[in-house]
């Protein structure tokens, strides 16, 4: 028996014996397949058979080979359980399939359980040489983490990376002038386009209750390679709006029926995709204008809630940041009962090419430190609750908060600092490009005293220190940035503090 079908019948041992629970509970996974081709095998076709159990929902394939310098080519092609599911030739080395998206010259679809089958032809090797190839085929199930649109990180280094968590396109009812000037459905390259324009490092684009989106943003993704698509869906129920970020499935939103009965069932649908559930616009009404816009939700189960939208664009060119549809004083409810959500901010915007009905791509903007440029990078970035919101303005602005304690220990915006019972600590409030404006400190109720209630920012990179007081209880502190007429430039996350 050669190595290679060594390899290929352990694989598919493996493989037949997965149950879909199994695939459920298991990391993705990989199997490995090695073989050669030479001058015999020109103009021919190899097949490697291997076995999809149920609960798989994403296929992804890579080949490589040692016969480039020897100008041997091998083109790519994939058959499922049912038929042809694509075929790429020499000009893709890793392609994707999956139920609702697919790497272009591959169809999406259901990703049956049985037999599948890669092709590998070889039009081209020459006389005398023997090439090497090795097939990485992963099998990936619901539970494999959040999608990634982009075959590699977008940038690998961590750092503050700007985004925009919340808009429309032509799958659900982003408009805006078609050529004629007549308005149609917005086709999802002009939302990309406009968010490379307005400066972005990421997106997440989240159409109403559909996923029929993420087909064309797999394929817009390889073009804008420097901006990261976070694919996502606005889970759009009668009691309430929340994006489920980092999720292509679809996600059941019928919520106060048999199908989704309470909210924690979809909060662990969405987890279970390993997403990111945020509640979207909880301060604006809930009317004809906008069905199930307010957030009512039958079974609150706060404790549960990652993520507030605490800006929406709606309210930028409404009556503001912090006028009647404003989300901070629902989000600040949420911190005061002890609850770790991460405020973040959206555009919500429905019209990439004019953005005249609403507040443009990008505004306001999330910006969240991110250990990578990746979908599992910056949502973790939002759980860790290191996050600002920018409400617009020129140039990549900062704001960040680091508690210390006497001990030396730190926490950053979203964690928390213990403080030795009757000793105090220092909260170092950083800037960067904010000379001229004012810091405002926002505490939880109950909290105990501060010193400072507002600070100058001095220079275009500053470090305000503030003294942080001990408590017999737990308590957040956070900041406001405004302009010298007292508007809001920047809201931050807060610092936690604890006996």
């Amino acid at each position: 028996m050669t190595l290679r079908s060594l390899v290929l019948v352990l694989a598919l041992a493996l493989a037949a014996c997965a149950t879909p629970s199994d695939l459920a509970k298991r990391a993705p996974r990989e199997l490995v397949f090695t073989g050669t081709v030479t001058r015999a095998n020109w103009q021919t076709y190899t097949e490697v058979p291997f076995t999809v159990p149920a609960g798989v929902e994403r296929i992804t394939i890579s080949v490589s080979h040692d016969g480039r310098e020897a100008r041997t080519t091998l083109d790519l092609g994939l058959i499922g359980p049912n038929g042809f599911r694509g075929w790429s030739g020499s000009n893709k080395t890793t392609f994707t399939v999956a139920a609702t998206d697919a790497t272009p010259s591959y169809l999406p679809g259901r990703i049956e359980p049985g037999r599948w089958t890669l092709l590998i032809a070889v039009p081209a090797i020459r006389d005398g040489v023997t090439t090497h190839y090795e097939a990485h085929i992963t099998l990936a199930g619901s539970n494999a983490g959040p999608v990634e649109l982009a075959a590699a990180p977008i940038k690998t280094e961590a750092g503050w990376y700007r985004g925009d968590f919340h808009m429309h396109t032509a799958h659900s009812d982003g408009s805006c002038a078609a050529l004629s000037g007549k308005r149609v459905p917005c086709p999802a390259f002009l939302t990309l386009g406009a968010a490379r324009a307005a400066g972005l490092d990421f997106v997440a684009v989240t159409d109403h209750n559909t996923v029929s989106q993420n087909n064309e943003l797999r394929e817009l993704q390889a073009y804008y390679d420097t901006l990261l698509v976070i694919p996502g869906i606005e889970v759009t129920t009668l009691y309430g709006h929340a994006n489920a970020l980092g999720v292509t499935s679809p996600i059941e939103f019928r919520l106060g029926t048999k199908y989704l009965p309470t909210l924690e069932k979809l909060r662990n649908d969405v987890a279970a995709h390993g997403g990111l559930l945020s509640v979207n616009h909880p301060g604006q009404p809930t009317g004809e204008t906008c069905l199930g816009c307010g957030w009512n939700p039958i079974d609150p189960h706060r404790e549960r809630i990652e993520a507030v939208e605490v800006i929406n664009g709606s309210a930028l060119v409404g009556a503001g940041a912090e006028g009647p549809s404003s989300g901070i004083g629902f989000w600040q409810g949420l911190l005061d009962k002890g609850i770790h959500a991460t405020a973040i901010g959206g555009s919500d915007n429905h019209d990439a090419k004019l953005g005249t009905r609403q507040s443009p791509v990008g505004t306001p903007a999330t910006v969240v430190y991110a250990q990578q440029l990746t979908v599992a990078g910056v949502l973790a970035g939002v759980r860790s609750g290191r996050v600002f919101i920018d409400m617009g303005g020129p140039g990549r602005r900062v704001v960040d908060l680091t508690a210390t304690a006497r001990s030396g220990a730190s926490a950053h915006m979203g964690e928390t600092l213990h403080l030795v019972d009757g000793l105090s600590g220092t909260l170092s409030v950083s800037t960067q490009g904010l000379d001229g404006r004012k810091l405002e400190l926002i505490t939880s109720a109950g909290a105990p005293a501060f010193a400072e209630a507002a600070l100058d920012i001095g220079s275009d990179s500053a470090v305000n220190t503030i003294s942080l007081p001990s408590a017999n209880a737990r308590y957040w502190v956070r900041v406001n940035v405004r302009d010298k007429d007292g508007k809001l430039v920047l809201l931050s996350n807060p610092v936690w503090v604890a006996p």
